[in-house]
């Protein structure tokens, strides 16, 4: 079993509550089973009253620890290159980041980017048609969803600008025959959306192995896009988050250490 050392007093009472969430985060992917082994990343941004006006400071995975082992005090905070900014045990992925990095450097509010390679998300990311209009959960999906073609894989910064002008303002983004993207203001934000984002993508899947399929109404999936546009709270994930916290406890305890 690993043994890492506390940071609680370390680091300030903000950051360490963004660890704690983002800790509770990489452990409810494993729980729910949209994990790819060590591979894969959910940064957070920490705010400026935190990290200093105009810096960008975020919190990654150690690269190498399954998303069940990350805690909070694991947790390696970086700068814009992916750079370590304080002492740890465990290495970064500095390839890994360039998705995020691009992210948040064209989304300055995105506060959490959670990325997956989930077996239902990779299979409707190769299919032509992309994500249907067939599921209620399909149409908060569509509300705010960009595709980005597939350049092999991201660890090159060129593609960047062309990541960031396919993802626009949109909030679910997927990345042709690799995966699934969300960005949230919040953590709890970006996981409910990834939630609403992978069961799409299982429904679909489900739904295609058993027969002809009925479309949602075409209005009722602009309706549920403009009333996504005007309203601030996203999916709501500040509503699930408590309760989600509390089955991290139940089923995945020390995620907070």
């Amino acid at each position: 079993m690993l043994t890492i050392p506390s940071l609680q007093d370390s680091v300030s009472p903000e950051e360490w509550q963004l660890r704690c969430d983002l800790a509770a985060c990489y452990r409810l992917v494993a729980l729910y089973g949209w994990s790819d082994l060590v591979f894969t990343h959910i940064s957070a941004k920490l705010p400026e009253s935190v990290a200093g006006a105009g810096v960008h400071q975020f919190l990654i995975n150690p690269y190498g620890l399954m998303f069940e082992e990350i805690t909070a005090s694991s947790l390696i905070k970086v700068d814009m290159q992916c750079n370590k900014l304080h002492d740890s045990p465990f290495p970064v992925n500095p390839a890994g980041f360039v998705i995020h990095s691009a992210v948040h450097e064209a989304r300055p509010e995105a506060g959490c980017v959670l990325h997956t390679h989930t077996r239902a998300g990779v299979a409707v990311s190769a299919q032509k048609g992309g994500v249907l209009p067939i599921s209620q959960q399909s149409t908060f999906v569509l509300g705010s969803l960009a595709y980005h073609v597939y350049e092999g894989v991201a660890f090159r910064d060129e593609e960047k600008p062309r990541l960031q002008a396919d993802l626009g303002e949109a909030n679910f983004l997927m990345l042709r025959n690799h995966g699934l993207l969300t960005v949230g203001k919040t953590i709890a934000d970006a996981f409910l959306s990834m939630y609403t984002f992978e069961n799409t993508c299982r429904i679909q899947i489900d739904a295609q192995a058993g027969g002809a399929l009925t479309e949602v109404n075409p209005q009722i999936v602009s309706g549920v896009a403009q009333a996504m546009r005007v309203q601030t709270g996203g999916l709501g994930g500040a509503f699930a988050w408590p309760a989600l916290l509390r089955k991290v406890q139940r089923e995945a305890p020390g995620y907070n250490t």
